[in-house]
């Protein structure tokens, strides 16, 4: 079958259309302004005036949702739970993992590369930990923090099927000489997370990714900038930012997109199990967790990921900045496919995955599209 959208202000992640057409099956086909539009025999036609169209959304960090974990140890169940992403319009993730033991760990990988084969929106893994700082452990269980092992990093690298594209770990902690080698060889992008490093490290070590800014990190201080310093301050990282409203103020929100901008930030839900299900108690990485009014806590008050819907992100984005759309596109999709070179992924033209999102005037979600197939619709 062969779709098409008419008369929808389509947002590509490369140009604005206010009146355009997209036609597409398992990829894009052709898009355009409506005037250059040609009805061809096989189209399937479907009005969308005054609909927004952007590209489907890139998740690179998400510990679970709809009652799932990323760590489950059944490739159906995690299979499942990424397909439910689809109501919040995620349609390619990374599934990240925590601190656990090496074991856990090895695991997960194995377990991770069997649901991948079953559902290609799962792009990657973001091995979160377990190489990361006791001083900034948040949510990650401190017991089962580990040194810097690029044996272990190998190891877990080769029972994911090469999947692990990002690895957020604490550069201040001892770590191995040969963990940047391995990572260019192997295309994994090195994050900056969990950690209290100082701005001139960061710096030295030219650092390419900064995961969940403000949070569990060495924060700003006008002696010492740290991690958060370092993330404003650089001309290239890519930093990671969740605008659930409890994570990160609004008005730290604006102050990223400010001084960052949309080139830069990646939005992220960070989301654990309870994403998607009622207020209750739930666990992360073995730990208690009380989800309550939308927010996911431990019993020693720290945040524990969080319940966040990406098209709220998307939306809380906008309202708390004030960006245009075509901004917010670059913070949900497309920053993320070109940091990670997933080169059918994150724009809307000819030649990639049909991947496709439709807001309302409100910016409430109305329908996704994953390959092109319908799965989600209000």
């Amino acid at each position: 079958m062969v779709r098409v959208l008419l008369h929808a202000k389509i947002h590509t992640g490369n140009r604005t259309i206010p009146d355009g057409f997209i036609r597409f099956n398992k990829q894009i086909i052709s898009v355009g302004p409506f005037n250059k539009y040609v009805r061809l025999p096989k189209d399937q036609i479907k009005d969308v005036s005054g609909i927004t169209v952007v590209p489907g959304f890139i998740d690179i960090h998400t510990h679970g949702g709809y009652g799932a974990d990323s760590m489950n140890p059944d490739p159906e169940v995690i299979s499942h739970f990424v397909d439910q992403m689809a109501q919040e319009g995620v349609t390619s993730v990374f599934l990240t993992t925590m601190t656990q033991s090496a074991l856990a760990i090895s695991k997960s990988m194995a377990n991770i590369k069997k649901a991948a084969e079953i559902n290609p929106k799962i792009q990657g893994i973001h091995l979160e930990g377990p190489f990361i700082s006791p001083a900034h452990n948040g949510a990650q269980p401190i017991k089962l923090i580990q040194p810097m092992d690029v044996k272990k990093l190998a190891t877990w690298y080769k029972l994911s099927g090469g999947l692990i594209k990002l690895v957020t770990y604490a550069p201040e902690e001892k770590w191995d000489p040969r963990l940047e080698d391995y990572c260019d060889v192997h295309h994994i992008r090195l994050a900056v997370g969990h950690s209290d490093a100082t701005y001139q490290l960061l710096q030295n070590l030219q650092i390419q990714h900064v995961t969940h800014l403000y949070n569990a990190q060495r924060g700003f201080h006008h002696r010492e900038v740290g991690v958060v310093g370092y993330a404003m301050l650089s001309d290239t990282a890519k930093v990671e930012l969740i605008c659930d409203g409890f994570h990160v103020a609004p008005e730290a929100v604006k102050i990223a997109y400010k001084t960052i901008g949309p080139n830069r930030l990646e939005l992220i839900t960070d989301s654990m199990e309870a994403k998607g299900m009622p207020d209750g108690i739930y666990q992360l990485g073995g730990q208690v967790v009380e989800v309550h009014g939308g927010k996911a806590t431990m019993a020693n008050g720290h945040l524990a990921g969080s319940v966040l819907k990406f098209s709220d992100a998307f939306k809380n984005m906008i309202k708390f900045t004030k960006c245009s759309v075509a901004s917010a596109v670059k913070m949900s999709s497309t920053n993320q496919a070109n940091e990670f070179h997933l080169t059918h992924k994150g724009f809307l033209e000819e030649g990639y995955d049909a991947d496709i999102n439709l807001f309302d005037n409100h910016l409430d979600l109305m329908a996704t599209y994953s390959y092109g197939k319908l799965v989600k619709k209000d």
